[in-house]
């Protein structure tokens, strides 16, 4: 089963600093058929206003991934760290026990451009932890780089969680696929640009949500930036 998300029927809130779209149930957002997608939680497609952004504000056992898409985003926490983050980066947070961080538009000029996305952690009361790394548009160009892993696989990013985040590069011919073993869940979020996914023609902000499907087929690129999620059914 392949089921289409178009973009436009995500969940949407404008702040006026904040513009927010929410792919599964958020804040005010509530639709019980987009809760989440295995430990799949959150994603949210934010663009920031110049010069503003979110105050300090805590989580706690929830896997945190940013995926800056233009701009920068300042990020600062209980930890110690403060960081930019900026395209081709990956910035993960493991909340854990809890931590409190703020994240933030240093620019004077243009919005931060960003997704936002929760995994479910399948252990809890860690201790929190941060890290951050750079894949480059090489690395992504033509495949799916695995960037998010739970043992951190292939220089990519650990969490908590028996799930994979790839990301890839595709125009014209280039294309790639992605085995799904048996009794995995699959979910495809075009960033930006426009592909083919299993037939599919996406634009930015669709997604895919895969059930009992053995494969992800990613062709006919037109400057589309790709996530794609290999996930366990939520217990």
């Amino acid at each position: 089963m392949i089921s289409l998300r178009p973009a436009q029927e995500r969940g949407h809130a404008d702040h006026g600093w904040l513009d927010s779209w929410h792919s599964f149930s958020f804040a005010d957002y509530r639709d019980p058929q987009h809760v989440q997608w295995g430990p799949l939680r959150v994603i949210n497609e934010d663009r920031v206003a110049a010069g503003q952004g979110f105050g300090t504000h805590g989580h706690r056992d929830m896997e945190i991934i940013s995926y800056v898409i233009d701009g920068a985003l300042g990020h600062k926490d209980s930890m110690g760290n403060a960081a930019s983050i900026v395209p081709g980066e990956i910035q993960r947070m493991s909340a854990g026990t809890g931590v409190t961080h703020s994240e933030f538009n240093y620019s004077t000029t243009g919005a931060t451009h960003f997704l936002q996305i929760w995994i479910i952690p399948n252990i809890t009361g860690v201790m929190p932890g941060y890290a951050q790394k750079t894949y480059s548009d090489a690395e992504k160009r033509g495949q799916l780089r695995l960037v998010v892993s739970p043992d951190g696989a292939e220089g990519s990013v650990s969490i908590h969680q028996d799930a994979r985040m790839y990301a890839g590069l595709f125009d014209g011919d280039e294309n790639a696929e992605l085995r799904l073993a048996p009794g995995r869940l699959g979910y495809v979020h075009l960033v930006k640009g426009e592909a083919v996914v299993n037939g599919h023609r996406l634009g930015a902000g669709d997604a895919l949500r895969y059930a009992d499907e053995a494969l992800v087929r990613i062709e006919q690129g037109r400057g589309a930036e790709v996530l794609v999620f290999d996930l366990p059914p939520l217990a």
